[in-house]
Parts: structure tokens; sequence; C-alpha cells
């Protein structure tokens, strides 16, 4: 049997048509404006010609002849983009377009456009990622490759970012065994090895598949840019010694991360170093440095005041004239019945002047300077933090005895008496009782001699007694009495000039890494500064305490007391009722840790325990279906992910928690077996110390002046 012969296909001619011949069909399915605009596509054609013709048909006459003119259904943008260029008059109206003939009329004009349209495909990214890369080979800068495919600089950026991955996972992504959004998470990273050495650890898990784990992974070992050592540093520095900033091109990165953690350790302690010794230059006898200071570093030291620096001869005739004209504008104003905007204009700018009067540079006495230092660190922000004039107690003036001559000449003015008979003295209500004879005033044969020793000792106890007794009916001297030791002890450190036996003890807890750092210790600093300030010598406390308002006596009686506030566990320290009494304490406060701002974090919490126990966590805060997206992960990356899921979930682990606090709402479930308590305490100790995270006072908010120290009484 003979086999049919198979018709060959024909296709449609191409011709070259003027353009003023061509019209655009009405037949063209495409409506709705995407992709390119007709603007730029006429740049193109105008750069590099049609790259593809237009497809046409004839249009018939009444009697199916041709008339000479085409209707273009498919290709309208490009006609389109022809007529733009017409219009510039950079083509002429009756250019040849190539075009391809469609006159056997076995397909509709709609069935041609759509079909122009449908059966394209568009370019995969990897292929546009490689074209890229190679007009960037060929000479065009990243802005030129933009210009010519309208698209931006950070577009381009992008793509040639992609294009440098590891050749394997872009492979893999060529197979489709790879997202692009993975890829693009890959491309944070320049080094192969580490690419291929993360998509390994994460291929067989499909949960941590997504991209940020696969931006954690690689920066896992690197300092974020926003980190404060980096800010201090800088980026151009960082790279000008050498170091590598991997940028993130498609999500926000905050300025990427340093890969070198190392480099920029020793770049901000070299820079430390010169900053240090230029504020030690300034008269400072010594100067600490470092990156963060533990919370306490002060205890034990004095601290001096900077104070307006004096106002010169001529600036003090300039405040007297500009005071008494603003004096006589404002009295002469206020006479007016009818309000003046130049009159009220040179008042604000006299007041203004007068302002910046009191403005002055706060300058440190150089004698204070002398015997003080400064600590410099390192803010969250990344600038430099100056403390400045603390006195250490080896630093303190020593007191020189003030009577030693008067010593020398006691007992017949006679200097050579021996150290032994002058310190035969009992002192007696602030006076000293000679143990010697007076033969100039007292002719007498024995002279008078010291009251016996358990004399004063019963004397002084009846009146001990009876100055208690005294000061128990007067409730408000009585407060001012415990102020005053309390105050003594907070502000003076070594001063003993209380006769009450009141001892305050107030704990730094300097071991708990960057307890110093957190809004309740900055609190607490700035309100003790703002009162230390306003702080006399040691020898006038008693008549500065009486002269402050009820109001302020009790803001500082508070912020006194609360520095001895200790509710810190502490395994060799059982204290049940004092911890009990903490959380009564709390209660009448209203007081609560997520209301002060604790959330768990992997610095403070999750990163310090062990894998149990943040599955629990993310268990009681968030449900057992959180919980189980992590349970497979390993501990750094399951510590990061918890900190992420218990955001705002109000989450606090048991040594934060009052008395009948129940964190497992969500799941109801209790701690697994094998994690118990006392596991947490013993068998897992080095991961979970008894004193985990306990921040021990919880002070009102106060800034300086005395209206914060009336906000913080109320």
């Amino acid at each position: 049997m003979a086999k049919s012969a198979i018709q060959k296909i024909a296709m449609n001619p191409s011709e070259n048509i003027a353009y003023d011949k061509l019209v655009l069909s009405q037949q063209n399915v495409r409506r709705v404006k995407d992709g390119v605009t007709i603007e730029q596509l006429a740049d193109d054609i105008g750069r590099r010609k049609l790259l593809q013709s237009l497809n046409v048909r004839p249009v018939l006459d009444g009697d199916g002849g041709e008339t000479g003119t085409y209707e273009v259904p498919a290709g309208g943008r490009r006609y389109l983009a022809l007529g733009i260029l017409v219009k510039q008059k950079r083509l002429a109206k009756n250019e040849p377009i190539p075009c391809i003939v469609n006159r056997s009329g076995t397909t509709s004009a709609e069935e041609d456009s759509l079909a122009e349209n449908v059966h394209r495909e568009n370019l995969h990214p990897l292929d546009q990622f490689r074209a890229f890369k190679a007009l960037k080979e060929q000479g065009l800068d990243v802005e030129e490759i933009a210009a010519r495919f309208f698209v931006s600089a950070a577009t381009v950026k992008q793509r040639l970012r992609l294009a440098s991955v590891s050749p394997k996972l872009l492979e893999l992504y060529e197979k489709d065994e790879i997202r692009l959004e993975q890829i693009m998470a890959f491309s944070i990273s320049n080094d192969h090895a580490r690419q291929e050495q993360v998509w390994e650890r994460i291929s067989g898990n499909p949960h941590m598949h997504e991209p940020f784990y696969i931006r954690r992974l690689l920066t896992e070992t690197t300092v974020r840019a926003d980190d404060r050592r980096a800010v201090y540093v800088g980026a151009e520095a960082y790279e000008a010694a050498g170091g590598i900033i991997l940028r993130d091109l498609f999500e926000q990165d905050s300025g990427g991360w340093f890969q070198d953690a190392a480099l920029l350790e020793q770049l901000v302690f070299d820079k430390l170093k010169l900053d240090a010794e230029t504020i030690r230059a300034d008269g400072w006898k010594w100067v600490e440095a470092a990156i963060s200071f533990p919370y306490g570093h002060t205890s034990g030291m004095r601290r001096v005041y900077a104070e307006p620096a004096e106002m010169s001869g001529e600036e003090i005739a300039r405040y007297d004239a500009v005071k008494a004209e603003y004096d006589a504008l404002d009295a002469k104003y206020a006479e007016m019945e009818d309000a003046d905007q130049e009159i009220e204009d040179k008042l604000d700018q006299l007041g203004a002047e007068l302002d910046d009067f009191g403005d002055r540079p706060q300058v440190y006495d150089p004698e204070q300077k002398a015997i003080a230092g400064a600590f410099i660190t390192l803010g969250a922000n990344g600038q430099l933090q100056v403390e400045a004039g603390f006195v250490r107690p080896e630093d303190e003036p020593r007191a020189e005895a003030e009577d030693d001559d008067e010593k020398a000449n006691d007992g017949d003015g006679d200097p050579s008496r021996s150290d032994e008979d002058r310190d035969d003295r009992v002192v007696v209500n602030g006076r000293s009782t000679s143990g010697g004879s007076d033969a100039a005033e007292e002719p007498e044969e024995e002279g008078i001699k010291p009251l016996p020793e358990r004399l004063v000792f019963d004397l002084t106890a009846q009146k001990t007694l009876a100055l208690r007794n005294a000061l128990a009916s007067d409730v408000d001297i009585a407060f001012v009495t415990v102020l005053h030791a309390l105050v003594l002890q907070v502000f003076y450190r070594f001063a003993k000039d209380s006769c009450l036996e009141i001892n305050l003890t107030s704990n730094s807890f300097g071991q708990v890494q960057g307890l110093a750092e957190t809004s309740w210790a900055k609190e607490i600093a700035e309100r003790h500064e703002a009162w230390d300030r306003d702080m006399p010598d040691s020898d006038k406390l008693w008549e500065f305490l009486l002269g402050l308002d009820e109001a302020s006596r009790k803001a500082l009686f508070a912020h006194c007391a609360s520095l001895s506030l200790n509710a810190v566990v502490e395994p060799w320290n059982r204290r049940p009722g004092a911890l009990a009494h903490a959380d009564a304490l709390a209660a009448t406060l209203g007081f609560d840790m997520v209301e002060a701002g604790w959330s768990p974090t992997v610095d403070n919490y999750l990163g310090r325990v062990t894998k149990a126990r943040i599955v629990q966590a993310v268990r009681e805060g968030r449900g057992e279906d959180s919980a189980q997206l992590i349970d497979h992960m390993k501990k750094d990356l399951m510590a990061r992910e918890a900190a992420r899921l218990l955001e705002g979930s109000n989450w606090l682990p048991e040594p934060l928690r009052l008395a009948g606090d129940d964190m497992s709402v969500n799941s109801g479930e209790a701690l697994p077996e094998d994690v118990t308590d006392e596991a947490a305490l013993d068998g897992d100790a080095a991961e979970l110390p008894a004193f985990l995270a306990d921040p021990a006072s919880e002070e009102p908010s106060v800034t300086e002046g005395d209206t914060d120290h009336l906000e913080a009484a109320e």
C-alpha cells in the first residue's frame, strides 16, 4: 500500500511594506498595557532596529481585492513604537518595514494575535542573570546595561549578584530543585564553599529551606553593620583594613554584615585606645576604655561634676545690659493694652540671648581632674560615651591632722611629750578631755582626771534611750533621720556621720552580662546622677534634707530604699521568705516583667538553656504547633527562631514569674519529666545557672531636676 504524500508547509511571505501603508488592527487581543512601555520600546528600536517582523494582513475592498493597505493584528506595540519614531522624525513615513504577510485566511486575526502572545516563553531568570554578566564582561557598566534594558541599576546589580552564586547551586536552580528566593538568600555570600556547605546542611530538612534560615546560617559568624562595634569603626575603615562586608541586595540589611569579627574587634580596641589617650590628655588621672562595662562598675567611687564656666568681665557686662533691656521692655509691654508684634519679637530675641548665657559650657576643676578619671565605652548607637569625674578610694585626698601643732603643745606646752601620753583621751560629745593636768589653770595636786569609761558608757546609754524616745514621738524627723543615714551610704560611700545603726547593702550584680544596657539600669543611673548633682558636702547634708519639700524627700527615700532590694535567687543563699516578700511587693506595685520591657532573647535566656527548655518555652508561649516547627533544629538556630516566635507572646521563664503566674495558657502541658527544675540547677548547671536572668530592681523613671524628683515620689 502506497504511503500518502506528506503535505509540505508553505511559509507566509516576508515583504517590506512602507510604514504609511500600515494600520493597527482592531482585532489585536492585547488591551491592557504590560511590560516595557511603548516609549521605551521605541528607544530600543531606535538603538538596535526591529528584531521581530510585524504580522500583517491585506485590507480588502468590497470585491475582495487588495487595497494596498495592510492591518497589523500581531505586533501592535511595535507598530505604535515605530509611529513614535515617525513623529520624532527619526523614521521616514514611507520607511519599508519588515512584515510577514498572511493571505491564507486559514486563521483569524484574533487567533494570530493571541498565538503570538501566548506561545512565547519568557526568558528564564538564570539566562537573564548570565546575559547581564556577559554584557558586563563585554565592557558595559551597570548603568549602561540598566539604560539599555529599562531597569534600575539596583536590578542589574541584583542580577549580577545572583550570577555569582555557586555553579552547583545554579545548576540545581536550573533543574527547579532550588527556588529563586533561596538563590537570592545564598547571594549574600561570595564564598562558594560556604554556600555549598550550608545547602548540604539544610537540603535534607524541608523546614530549613526558608530564605531567612539560609541568611542566618551564612551570617552566623559575622557582625551586623548596625552593631555598635561596626558603627564605631565604620565600614570605610574596616574595608581599608582588609575586611569584607556581606551585602543582601534583595532585602533591607541595614548595611550588611562584617565578615571578619576578629578584625573588627581589633579595630575597635585600637580606636578606643586612641580615644582614651586623647581624653586622658585633657588632664584626667586615669581613663579606662572598654566596649562595655559591667553594671555597677563605679561602685565605691565618689563622683565629681563639671560646673558652668565662669563668665568673663565682658560677658557679665553684656548679660547685665541684656537683662536690663529685657526687664524694661517686658515692664513696658505689660502696661500696653494692645499686642505689638515688634516688641514680642524683640523680647524673644533678648530672651534667647539670656538663655545662651545660661547654657554655659561645663568644665571640671583641674584639681578634681588630677585625682579623678573617666570611663569610655560604646553606646548602643555606636557613639563614644564618656563617663567622667570618678574618684577611686585610693586617690581620695587624705585628711591631714589639723590639730598636730596643738597636740605637740599639749601639757605644759612640752613638744617632747610622748604619743602615748598625748593619746590618753576620751572623746565625749565631740570634745577631747586631756589625760594630764593643766598646771597653769588648776594648781590642784592631782588635777581633773578623765571620766571613767564605764561611767561615760552608762551616761550616754541613758542619753541614747531618751533620744530614741524623743525621736519616736516625731514621725517627720524620724523619716529625715533614716533618710540621712541612707543618703550617706548611697552617695557618700565612706561617710559615717549618722547616729543610726542602719546598714544599706546594694549588690551591683556585675557578673550579669548586658545588665548595664537594660532600660532599668539606665533609668536608675539617670535618677542617681540627678540626685548626686544636688548633694552638698556630707557635713551639710542634714540641713539640705530638712530644706527639701516633702515630695522630694519621699522621692529620695524611695530611690535609696530601692537600691537595697534584692530578689536574686542564689543556690548558696536560700531566702524563701525574702523572695516571697519580693513577690508580694511586686503585686502591691502592680509590677510585671513583661510590662517592664523584658522579652526572651538568645542572649538573656534562650541561648543559655537546654533544647528541651527552648521547646517548652515556645510550647507555653505559642502552642504545640509552633513548638513542633523548631524541635528538630540545632540549638543555635532553634534559639534564634524561638526568640522570633516568642516576640509579643508575654512569656516569662520561671524565675521572672510572680507567685501564681501560669505561662502554660496555650498548651496546658507540664515540663517534660526528663527536664526537672533540679536537673536545670544541677545536671544542666553550665547552661542554666540558678541565678539566671534576675533583674533585681524596679524603679520609676526620672531624669533630672526637682520636677523629676517629684515624679519619682509619685
